[in-house]
């Protein structure tokens, strides 16, 4: 793309003078042409139009009052009727072809310039007589090249601001601050980023997103938004209700393997699941001069008569916020106090650190040797694979359970019960054993997890802790049916707050029921998530196995998830 920009050319209506010193070039409009003055010709054919169309209604009411046939027509009758029909044809070509140049040209000045042309487009004087003299460039876009082209702002304010950017005197953070509009903000900063590395950002999309609806909350300093697909699996037939479960993602075979899993649990009647404990965490560290002061602290906090106290000034940071208990752990001097409280339909972790920090105000006051060293210690455990999650749970812990007949498992599955149980014990659970997994006793659960987590607005970096699950399968009724169950500790979910509240997010979490808050039951739309989350794992959990089982992993993803296209063409 020429990135130069190139002078105003002349207006298409006013005459010119080629570069090689031709003589001036009239550019005629069609009324040129007329014998007379233009407002005279067009008095005239309005005035015949009105007369005669006076005339033939006039003759037509006495035609009605006399009984006299509409299409008997004398010879005065015609000459009106042609003569309406020449004036008609008159008005609509003038005003018609008027109409079509003002879509061509501009109201206040008909000058074009190749910021107004899409595509970049732009007017060249042409060295071919006559109308041709204005022609357009027709030549096909450019490919998008690596390289930044320079787009000119047309407000010399937002060029002043892209400058300023560039040249580090204006903060990229202020620009919704200054500028009132987060659009425009997104879009300067997006060009100045451009100018600044050389690089394109052709392929990442700007318009159809809102940037009101992130400010101050999910995204800061944007350029744009990445696209990724979001396919439905389902329907999911769990505790008796059926849900289809939107899965965002770039995997091929991913979206199938679960649809699948979905349609043998929906074959045998469904899945059932049970919440089993709703407690997010968050574990300060706090020192002290000795341990046994550490011990002191320790003591106080897991002292039942003390809890009550601690619980009122914990629960006054919100409505929802409930303490459940405090579990610690001792490092020498320092002190680590795992919080443990019901949050509602959030996900909860700015609620639990507002209550977190609460108590630790109150306890500064009987403990004032009490150093505060972090809000969180990590024996949280937020986004790391941790023991204390796995054991303890963190967010919802959730079971779920499936039994899947024999039959289904054969025509659908493709495979057998025994070949499922076995793969099982030497897969998922010696061979997770052998590789040393903490929670990761399960075929693909983060697969499934992730997908759900972006297409509903979750923390993605949140899958870390919530794909843990551990895989059960067992044949059960003298070995025909397979007994399949997902156990998931820690699934952090929660329906209102951060990227849930965002238009796409927000219409798949009303596609499962669950968007927004329960008034009835607070903390019941999180929950209910919890258990699509599981149920849907136990879906993928089950379509995965039985591929490996059946031999058909290799061949369905040779299928499903390799591109035809040419890459060397594409990278080209």
């Amino acid at each position: 793309m020429d990135v130069r920009r190139r002078p105003p050319m002349r207006s298409v209506r006013q005459s010119s003078t080629t570069s090689a010193g031709e003589p001036p070039v009239k550019h005629l409009k069609p009324s040129d042409a007329l014998p007379l003055p233009l407002y005279l010709t067009n008095g005239i054919f309005f005035a015949l139009f009105f007369s005669v169309a006076y005339f033939l209604l006039h003759r037509w009411r006495e035609k009605i009052r006399t009984s006299t046939p509409l299409h008997v027509l004398t010879l005065s009758e015609i000459a009106a009727i042609v003569s309406m029909l020449a004036s008609v044809i008159y008005l609509l070509g003038f005003f018609g072809v008027d109409f079509v140049q003002s879509l061509v040209t501009r109201p206040s000045g008909d000058v074009w310039d190749a910021e107004d042309e899409p595509h970049g487009a732009i007017l060249e004087e042409d060295s071919r007589p006559g109308p041709c003299a204005a022609a357009i460039d027709c030549c096909p876009p450019p490919k998008v090249a690596d390289v930044a082209p320079v787009t000119v702002f047309s407000s010399e304010e937002e060029e002043e601001m892209i400058r300023s950017v560039v040249a580090g005197s204006v903060p990229s953070y202020l620009l919704e601050s200054k500028l009132g509009d987060c659009k425009r903000a997104a879009a300067i900063r997006r060009e100045a980023l451009q100018r600044t590395t050389g690089r394109s950002l052709a392929g990442l999309p700007l318009d159809g997103f809102d940037y009101e609806a992130i400010l101050g909350q999910c995204c800061e300093m944007p350029v744009g938004y990445v696209q990724i697909p979001v396919g439905i699996a389902g329907p999911l037939l769990l505790d008796g209700r059926e849900y289809w479960v939107p899965m965002a993602t770039t995997e091929g075979c991913l979206v199938a393997s679960t649809n699948r899993g979905c349609k043998a649990i929906f074959t045998c009647g469904g899945a059932s699941s049970m919440v089993l404990r709703d407690r997010m965490t968050r574990a300060p560290v706090v020192r002290f001069p000795t341990a046994s002061r550490a011990a002191d602290l320790k003591l106080f906090v897991e002292d039942p008569i003390n809890f009550d106290t601690l619980a009122v000034v914990f629960n006054r940071s919100s409505r929802f916020a409930r303490l459940q208990g405090i579990h610690c752990a001792i490092a020498g001097k320092n002190l680590y106090m795992r919080f443990g409280c019901s949050t509602g339909d959030a996900m909860g972790m700015n609620m639990v650190s507002k209550g977190v920090q609460n108590v630790l105000d109150f306890l500064q006051t009987d403990f004032p040797d009490m150093d505060v060293i972090g809000i969180s210690g990590n024996f949280c455990s937020d986004k790391k694979p941790a023991a204390v999650n796995w054991i303890e749970g963190r967010g919802k812990s959730v079971v779920c359970e499936a039994i899947i007949g024999d039959e289904v498992v054969r025509k659908v599955l493709k495979t057998s019960v025994a070949a499922l149980v076995e793969l099982n014990m030497l897969k998922n659970l010696t061979g997770s054993a052998v590789a040393g997994a903490l929670g990761g006793f399960n075929a693909h659960a983060s697969n499934i997890v992730s997908a759900v987590y972006i297409a509903t607005g979750q923390d993605p970096a949140q899958n870390v802790e919530s794909s843990h699950c551990i895989t059960m399968m067992e044949a059960v009724n003298d070995g025909k049916d397979l007994h399949i169950s997902v156990t998931m500790p820690s699934i952090e979910v929660g329906t209102v707050g951060g990227g849930t509240q965002l238009a796409s997010q927000s219409a798949c979490l009303n596609l499962l029921g669950v968007k927004g808050a329960s008034k009835e039951s607070p903390g019941s739309n999180s929950r209910l998530l919890a258990t699509i989350v599981a149920g849907s794992v136990l879906a993928g959990e089950l379509s995965l196995m039985s591929a490996i089982a059946a031999g058909q992993l290799v061949k369905s993803h040779l299928k499903y998830n390799r591109s035809s296209r040419d890459v060397s063409k594409i990278a080209s």
